[in-house]
């Protein structure tokens, strides 16, 4: 952790340049020529990525019985360089699965082909040079821009490249993005431009050639969506590919693309420049209506306002996406195939038998950089910190208060087994539902950064493991502390290291626990679903029912439920190792002798080592079951 703060006190300070026009304002100014030429003074020159697609099909199952429906059928496009694209369609055309299919998110139940520069595509080499920004702004939200910023770099940059350098990378990009007035505002204090502005600087660290953005205009005012266009435009023409997905864009933001694919029913009704839109209709005899926002008009007729058989007209006119009669003045993909016009060849795009690592940085600076992300946020996060150290407190004292001094007294026996019990609970369901509640998020996040080669996810998986245990252990130890202390066991630093030992455990398992379900569920599901699976662990614990009195046919229930470990561990740290007679101060004291109350509810002293070694073994397979069904969860939604 030591490590951790130098590093984060080492980060140099970012700020906007004082004599610089978008800096007092903080905002973007297309006009502003000098924020363009900034930012190429620190990154290299692209080699342009032109993409096109045949006849790409999509099929999703839809059930066991009733087979697979296909979503797109056979459309053919193309995404020229340096140019600005917008994906345009109604509800359900397919323009989002189009655009995850184009950058590589989803690998499955695809047909046709997908080439850049007229090579065929390597989807590995093609995701080492491009970007994919979710609809939503999945930023870490207790880091300011700043820290988000050096996260980023730290990750995609590579160490052979100097602090000094990232330095001047991370701050030409807030200028151009506007937003060096912000970089000490943390992420969700900032406006919904703001955030979406962040969210392409976090991939622009690494100068991607192609930029996939999933409706980024969504959520944002006219003038917001205004600044962002003429952002992407900017970053288009410094040889970038950009390709946004867009609803229904005004008549103003619409002129601002340069190249515009219109989608219906999984099938392409118009490929080609903006400006060539219209004189397109008038060629199929559906002009556009005087005054009318051609965008508008465009989406009218995708959805079949106009009747179906203006939908089919369409198709058949653009050859569902063949005809590159309406391309304006893109290059023609022929001259990327000749290296026409003194263009480099582009040799990334070329499949190689030896595919290099997708991250640009070793796993071992990938976890030190992802600690640091972790020590700042559990600094700062107020429910997995802060108030998880005030409710172990607070929950102490209070079970404590409830049963004060019950420890050494023989005729307090059984309520004192109560008490171990109510710690099992209180262990397991604040460990277990605060990571199912807060867990769900992260995997937003982990999908769009792993997705976008920012680190692996054994690196991340290891970094939330270990991050956590420092304030794991403090919760654990201050309620041990003072509900030892407040209900009067034993003072014997022997027992008091047993029970310390069964409670950090038993937390463990059940984060554990918290992790499997989070890592399936969604939070709603998951606060469902964690409760439930609980109820059998109580049932098999030995708490009501001892485990002698259980069925031979639930026998094997024992053996899976970590409390009953945990409960036996407690028991034998309590009233084990031989332990003297208690004090008594009524008449007659049946559990008087501890060997007696061992006796009744069936547990051994000498057990306490095998259930450590159970608690141990279920640990490991807990956190590994959960490693590999977030595994399985991020390759699903692909």
């Amino acid at each position: 952790m030591e490590v951790l703060m130098n590093e984060a006190s080492n980060i140099p300070q970012i700020s906007g340049h004082a004599g610089d026009p978008q800096s007092k304002t903080g905002k973007y100014n297309p006009d502003n020529s000098n924020q363009e030429l900034s930012l190429r003074k620190t990154v290299k020159e692209h080699e342009a990525a032109d993409i096109s697609f045949e006849d790409l099909r999509y099929k999703v199952s839809i059930g066991f019985r009733r087979g697979t429906k296909e979503i797109l059928h056979g459309i053919h496009g193309r995404l020229p360089a340096k140019q600005l694209i917008a994906i345009m369609g109604p509800s359900g055309a397919g323009k989002s699965t189009l655009l995850d299919i184009l950058s590589g998110y989803r690998l499955t139940g695809i047909q046709g082909t997908i080439k850049v520069n007229g090579e065929v595509r390597d989807i590995d080499t093609f995701r080492r040079t491009s970007a994919y920004i979710t609809q939503d702004d999945r930023l870490q939200p207790l880091l300011t821009v700043s820290e988000n910023m050096w996260v980023a770099a730290d990750l995609k940059l590579g160490t052979n490249i100097s602090k000094q350098t990232k330095l001047s990378i991370i701050k030409e990009t807030l200028i151009t993005l506007g937003l060096s007035e912000h970089v000490n505002t943390r992420s969700d204090r900032l406006s919904g431009g703001q955030k979406k502005r962040l969210s392409i600087a976090l991939e622009l660290v690494n100068d991607p050639t192609v930029m996939f953005l999933d409706e980024p205009t969504t959520g944002l005012d006219s003038s917001t969506c205004t600044q962002v266009v003429n952002l992407l435009k900017v970053l288009a023409r410094q040889n970038r590919t950009i390709v946004c997905t867009i609803h229904q864009p005004s008549a103003s933001l619409f002129q601002l693309f340069d190249h515009v694919l219109i989608l219906a029913k999984g099938t392409c009704l118009y490929q080609g420049a903006t400006g060539q839109l219209i004189p397109f209709l008038e060629s199929v005899k559906l002009p556009c209506p005087m005054y009318h926002n051609p965008a508008d008009y465009a989406i009218e007729l995708a959805c079949g306002e106009y009747g179906d058989d203006k939908i089919e007209t369409l198709i058949h006119a653009t050859q569902n996406g063949k005809s590159s009669q309406w391309f304006g003045n893109a290059i023609p993909v022929e001259d990327f195939k000749k290296n026409a016009n003194g263009m480099k060849s582009d040799k990334r795009y070329r499949i190689t038998k030896r595919k290099p690592s997708l991250q640009a940085t070793s796993q071992m600076h990938q976890l030190k950089v992802l600690l640091y992300r972790g020590y700042i946020k559990c600094k700062r996060d107020a429910t997995l910190t802060h108030l998880r150290i005030i409710v172990n407190i607070v929950t102490g004292i209070m079970l404590g208060m409830l049963f004060i001094q019950s420890g050494n007294e023989g005729s307090r026996v059984l309520e004192n087994y109560n008490l171990l019990f109510a710690i099992l609970i209180h262990h397991m369901m604040t460990s277990m539902m605060l990571t199912i509640l807060t867990f769900p998020t992260e995997i937003n996040i982990l999908k769009k950064e792993h997705f976008n080669r920012w680190y692996t996810l054994k690196m991340f998986y290891l970094s939330i493991t270990i991050i956590d245990i420092p304030v794991t252990f403090l919760c654990c130890l201050l309620f041990s502390i003072i509900i030892y202390l407040m209900s009067g066991q034993l003072l014997e630093i022997e027992r008091f290291s047993m029970f310390f030992l069964i409670s950090i455990m038993v937390v463990f398992v059940a984060q554990s626990f918290g992790l499997m379900i989070g890592a399936v569920f969604n939070v709603v599901n998951g606060t469902f679903a964690g409760p439930t699976l609980s109820v059998p662990m109580m049932m098999f614990a030995g708490f009501g029912v001892s485990l002698r009195d259980l069925p031979r046919y639930l026998k094997w229930g024992s053996y899976v439920s970590y409390l009953r470990f945990g409960l036996e561990g407690y028991v034998a740290a309590i009233y084990g190792l031989n332990r003297q007679d208690l004090e008594c101060v009524e008449v007659y004291c049946h559990y008087k002798k501890p060997k007696i109350f061992l006796k009744d509810v069936a547990m051994r002293e000498d057990q306490f080592l095998n259930d450590v070694i159970a608690l141990l073994v279920m640990l490991i397979a807990t956190r590994t079951l959960a490693y590999y069904l977030l595994r399985w969860k991020l390759k699903a939604s692909r």
